[in-house]
């Protein structure tokens, strides 16, 4: 266990945040589709608070394996509505980009949160948007686009632990080197992203070095890939992610008793139980 760093910005319910997931995207591993209406998205964002969640999470990229990129006005065209009228409703929002000009948007709209799967290497003026707004950004460990984060050099490492942890480390300063402030920051480890299955395992065992970095953590294992593979049926066909959610909540119980601020999850009412049984616990 290591300490809960929360995030002065934003409300603290004294335990780990739940972050549910609204991907306003046509191709999201687990539930792309059902939510590209906006009026579908913003129903499903109230539904997720009601259920328990802290945060919702509003995308408009499918950051997959092998997904494509859309272009920044679709991006926008998907997003932008959606995070004003759950930020009309009072729900905290983030903002799940890599582009400059979309999360400068939707924070204009309302978006309390950056959320950037590149930690600012997929667009450097992002950094700028999250030091002009203020607002908490999150810096995740990433090497490269969807289409070849998976390619045998973007999951290559020396000492796997310690070089995501150099990596983030970089991420961080050149965003305080942008102007963000410490406070505003908070790190994820990147699980997925240019890691195959059992390096992720390592990573989520040890948690602890990314919370050395000294900012809150927040942790996206949700249905993910590396739990369909441990859950392969014998002749190697993998667990299909909407039957991935009790390993889901088993990393969620793991990860909040560890001492991450966050969890971001598709499914939130067990998810929220689940941080609850782990803060319970940490105070024994």
């Amino acid at each position: 266990m290591f300490e809960r760093r929360a995030v002065p910005l934003l409300p603290d319910a004294g335990r780990c945040q739940v972050m549910g997931v609204v991907n306003v995207t046509p191709d999201s591993f687990s539930d792309g589709g059902r939510w590209l209406d906006a009026e579908d998205a913003v129903r499903r964002g109230i539904a997720l608070v009601e259920s328990g969640a802290d945060i919702v999470d509003v995308g408009g990229e499918s950051t997959r394996p092998g997904a494509q990129r859309v272009d920044a006005a679709t991006e926008l065209a998907r997003v932008e509505p959606v995070v004003r009228a759950l930020s009309e409703r009072g729900v905290v929002v983030s903002v799940d980009t890599m582009r400059a000009e979309v999360a400068e948007r939707a924070v204009a709209a309302g978006a309390r949160i950056i959320n950037d799967v590149s930690g600012g290497l997929a667009d450097p003026d992002i950094l700028q948007v999250a030091a002009r707004t203020g607002v908490p950004y999150v810096v995740m460990h990433w090497r490269g686009h969807s289409a070849r984060m998976q390619d045998e050099d973007a999951t290559a490492y020396a000492d796997l632990v310690p070089d995501v942890v150099a990596e983030l480390r970089r991420s961080v300063e050149a965003a305080l080197a942008a102007g963000v402030r410490p406070e505003q920051v908070v790190v994820d480890p990147g699980i997925g992203f240019s890691k195959r299955g059992d390096q992720n395992w390592t990573v989520l065992s040890h948690l602890a070095a990314f919370a050395e970095l000294g900012y809150p953590l927040l942790v996206a294992a949700s249905r993910k890939r590396f739990l369909g593979e441990l859950l392969a049926e014998p002749d190697g066909v993998l667990r299909d992610p909407l039957h991935r959610e009790a390993a889901t909540l088993a990393v969620t119980a793991l990860t909040a008793a560890a001492g991450a601020w966050a969890i971001r999850v598709h499914e939130v009412p067990d998810n929220a139980d689940a941080v609850r049984v782990a803060e319970r616990w940490r105070r024994g």
